[in-house]
């Protein structure tokens, strides 16, 4: 019999499988303009104005907003696309 064991991430020692869920959050900053994030969202993800605006007033409001979710690869990429157009964003193991 073999046992498979999870990949475990050797910097934080946490599970790597690709089951465990990940999200993308924006946090807010100084700089860019509520607008200009409305617009990166909707760019970015296809959120309608209503949604990507939802989620702008809870960067604004709240300090952060999770604007994606799924696999760690994905998140990573659109962490790369957010930062790429200026904002400040990061992935972390959804809870």
């Amino acid at each position: 019999m073999v046992t498979t064991l999870p990949d475990t991430d050797v910097d934080t020692g946490e599970s790597t499988s690709a089951d465990v869920p990940w999200i993308t959050l924006v946090w807010n900053d100084p700089v860019n303009l509520m607008s200009y994030v409305t617009y990166v969202f909707q760019r970015l993800f296809g959120y309608d104005e209503a949604t990507a605006t939802k989620l702008m007033l809870d960067v604004h409001h709240k300090g952060r907003a999770v604007v994606s979710h799924g696999s760690r690869e994905r998140m990573e990429h659109d962490v790369a696309r957010l930062q790429a157009h200026g904002l400040w964003a990061t992935l972390q193991r959804d809870r």
